[in-house]
């Protein structure tokens, strides 16, 4: 069965790009996306898999085979609200742009599905299907774990990949502590406002944001150990919209990402100092106000070892490799931090290396082969599992 699994995503390639390039050109952001569903569900009814959108927490579920346990696959839908450049005649054309490649994730759990209806009979347990909305933006695993995606049947393994632009079809990555926590804060400063020639009858929310920017660079210079991994970025700072007004208000937004939670507690902590001490420095009125607080996505060893075997016995020639290990962050840790997980990554760089660009950029562009490879890959880690513990107590 390794091989034929992987043949058998072969032979439907073509129909594989042609969902994927259709969801490209429609790219939907965060939890709101009508078309994207639409699109899941017409897909797997057809397939005859009977599936199930929460209206609440916008996601779509379905199920396939039956048993004691539950194995569960899940693939993001959501797009990024920039605007596409890549060369490619399916560019979207609406202002967003799948340039993540969650367009691919989601064609890859269809043809998994396709793959486990096909093999229905031969499952040794339950796979549930988790297509996931609002990603990007940190809502949509938080949002389905409170509305019971982990129960009803009771999850008890999960497994997700998510593509990598840089890296060549036919590589899979791993790694234990495979992506970052990432906590997101917004920082409001309330001052007093007047004409530029005069600032000292203004209070400065320029000038006390500039101050508190410098503050917490420093934090992570001084107060993180060097032998830590931990990122502080300030990505959006504005205030004002003439060059001879003083403003009323300076708004910084910004992340700290970092793989323990014991680094991230006390930089945390740092950080509300900062803003706190400068900004009454400086006379400022601060609000500080959490985006987001995702934990880091943490793999089971065990299920690392079990799922790269799985993925080796579909092609030999795949390099599995132990180098999945990033800054960046996933709401997966949501579902990671609940049951026993593994989160891997699949090249899918185009042949030429000198034209591949990293996620999120607007040009990049993504090699359609491996999307067969994605869809076997989660069927035979699903199908292996269930059969190795599916009669387990």
């Amino acid at each position: 069965m390794s091989t034929t699994l992987l043949q058998e995503a072969q032979a439907f390639q073509t129909e594989l790009i042609e969902w994927r390039r259709t969801l490209h050109m429609n790219p939907e952001l965060d939890m709101d996306l009508p078309v994207t569903v639409a699109f899941v569900k017409d897909k797997l009814t057809e397939m005859g898999i009977t599936c199930e959108v929460c209206e609440k927490a916008g996601y779509v579920t379905a199920l396939i085979g039956s048993g004691k346990k539950c194995f569960l696959l899940r693939s993001d839908m959501d797009a990024l609200p920039v605007q596409e450049e890549a060369e490619v005649d399916y560019a979207s054309k609406n202002g967003c742009m799948h340039a993540c490649g969650h367009d691919l994730h989601t064609t890859i759990l269809l043809g998994a599905a396709k793959l486990l209806k096909m093999h229905e009979q031969e499952l040794k347990g339950t796979v549930k299907l988790f297509f996931q909305p609002g990603e990007e933006t940190f809502h949509g695993a938080k949002a389905a774990v409170a509305e019971g995606i982990l129960e009803n049947p009771k999850v008890d393994v999960a497994f997700a990949m998510h593509v990598a632009s840089v890296a060549p079809v036919g590589l899979i990555g791993y790694g234990g502590e495979a992506m970052s926590s990432v906590y997101g804060f917004k920082v409001t400063l309330t001052g007093k406002g007047g004409h530029g020639s005069t600032p000292e009858q203004c209070v400065d929310p320029i000038n006390a944001g500039v101050q508190i920017y410098l503050g917490l660079q420093s934090l992570i210079a001084r107060e993180c150990p060097a032998a830590e991994e931990a990122v502080l970025t300030i990505g959006n700072f504005e205030a004002g919209n003439a060059a001879n007004v003083i403003p009323e208000r300076a708004i910084l937004q910004g992340t700290l990402r970092t793989f323990k939670k014991a680094i991230t507690k006390h930089m945390v902590q740092r950080i509300n100092e900062v803003i706190e001490t400068v900004s009454a420095t400086y006379r400022v009125q601060a609000e500080v106000e959490v985006l987001y607080d995702v934990p880091s996505v943490n793999c089971s060893p065990e299920l690392i070892k079990e799922f790269s075997d799985s993925i080796h016995a579909l092609n030999p020639d795949f390099q599995i490799l132990p180098v999945y290990h990033v800054m960046g962050s996933e709401d997966f840790a949501f579902i990671s931090d609940k049951v026993p997980s593994a989160y891997f990554c699949i090249g899918a760089g185009v042949p030429d290396e000198s034209k591949r660009l990293g996620q999120h950029n607007p040009k990049v562009v993504f090699d359609e082969n491996c999307l067969p490879i994605g869809a076997a890959s989660y069927a035979k880690i699903a199908m292996d599992w269930l059969e190795k513990h599916g009669n387990e107590e």
